[in-house]
């Protein structure tokens, strides 16, 4: 399906959900719209997706276009917690069929659009009557605009969807003027990827108090989602017993990575690094170092360098051996092997080192990401520079945008 023409809601039903590789992981059981944003239609929030006896959500912001042979997604990162129906939402199969004006609703075009709120948009919605042999030639179509009530949430629901909808960063700050009560319903209507997204946005002080009103099995969901070094920052505002009740909830192969990072004293390169950059091995080329860094899923500041260690790859790694930025691969043959480049620079720092100390190793070697390594060489993590800025940045500033 081009840009230029709609999207038939009913049609992308029972599609299969295709990762940028082209592997179907799944089919589309629903979709998920939520109501007009003052004069903009309704948005395309997700997609329900069925994956084996799972029914996930699938957040609109990873769809990357529909085809007619499947839903293809921008990577192949998902959320895998069971999907839950939140305030504001509305499911495609609850509205296909509705009585409306003594007409039912048939179908739901859609279009991209550039909109702050959605990515996708409700255009028009087609009406008539179904017969056994498909539908009637009285079938028509309407503008939504002519049939807003068919999305009447409610107004205080539609102001959540708002909220929802807006970049994690301008979430955060509305949701530090709102009351105890309305961040709650926030919280309860946002899922949990999209939760996770805006805690990041926030000071850790809000963090925990929002993390610690949930229920625990939530409150682990939401970890889950977390890039690893802003959950353990969050985790490290909690009390012994908060951290261990809430690790113990988590996936085991998700939590590990946190009590690592708990090890350290916050204020060190340690309590500062991601416990998962890109690292790769010496027989490893440029051209899977590049594909390494173009994943969807792979956060800006992580991708902008390659580590390369001596096997095993998962920290602690073996041997580090030096890494590698994203403009030095660039000016290199795709076949050039990672072990014909690397040269033991940028130096490891030790997980000790304060973090006024990396900051100033950063600046001075203008580098986007330093490695982080133990006494015997091997690699622990990395600083990327927005987690220094984070934490040299007044306190509060993320009020002051």
């Amino acid at each position: 399906m081009s840009s230029a023409e709609p999207i038939y809601a009913s049609r992308v039903l029972k599609l299969p959900l295709v990762t940028p590789d082209g592997d179907a992981v799944g089919r589309v059981d629903d979709l998920v719209i939520g109501p007009p944003t003052g004069d903009l239609a309704p948005i395309l929030l997700g997609i329900v997706a069925q994956l084996g006896r799972r029914r996930i959500f699938v957040s609109a912001s990873r769809v990357k276009h529909f085809e007619t042979s499947g839903v293809v997604l921008t990577s192949t990162a998902l959320d895998l917690n069971p999907f839950k129906v939140r305030t504001g939402e509305l499911l495609l199969t609850s509205l296909l069929d509705r009585p409306l004006r003594g007409e039912k609703v048939l179908d739901l075009s859609m279009r991209p659009r550039t909109s702050l709120y959605g990515r996708f948009g409700v255009a028009e919605v087609m009406l008539g009557r179904r017969r056994a042999l498909g539908f009637s030639a009285r079938m028509r179509r309407v503008p939504w605009e002519d049939v807003a009530e068919l999305f009447d949430v409610g107004e205080a629901a539609a102001e959540l969807v708002k909220l929802r909808s807006l970049h994690p960063s301008e979430t955060a700050r509305v949701m530090q003027d709102l009351s105890d009560d309305q961040r709650e319903e926030l919280v309860d209507a946002m899922q949990d990827e999209d939760l996770a997204d805006v805690l990041e946005e926030l000071p850790e002080e809000d963090q925990a108090e929002i993390l610690l009103a949930m229920e625990p099995e939530r409150a682990a969901q939401v970890l889950e989602e977390m890039e690893p070094d802003d959950a353990a920052d969050l985790l490290s505002e909690l009390n012994a017993e908060d951290q261990s009740r809430l690790l113990e909830a988590m996936d085991p192969e998700e939590a590990d990575p946190l009590r690592r990072l708990l090890i350290y004293e916050g204020h060190t390169a340690g309590g500062l690094m991601t416990p998962e950059p890109i690292i790769l091995l010496p027989e490893s080329t440029v051209a899977e170092a590049l594909a390494r860094i173009r994943a969807e899923e792979v956060p800006a500041a992580v991708a902008s360098a390659v580590f390369v260690a001596q096997p095993p790859t998962q920290p602690p790694t073996g041997v580090y051996l030096g890494a590698l930025s994203f403009q030095r691969l660039l000016r290199e043959p795709p076949s050039t092997r990672l072990a014909d480049l690397v040269d033991g620079q940028p130096e490891a720092v030790s997980p000790d080192l304060p973090e006024i100390q990396v900051a100033e190793r950063l600046a001075a070697y203008n580098l986007l990401a330093l490695p982080v390594c133990d006494a015997s060489g091997f690699l622990l993590g990395a600083v990327t520079v927005d987690d220094v800025l984070d934490r040299t940045l007044p306190v509060g500033w993320r009020t002051h945008q």
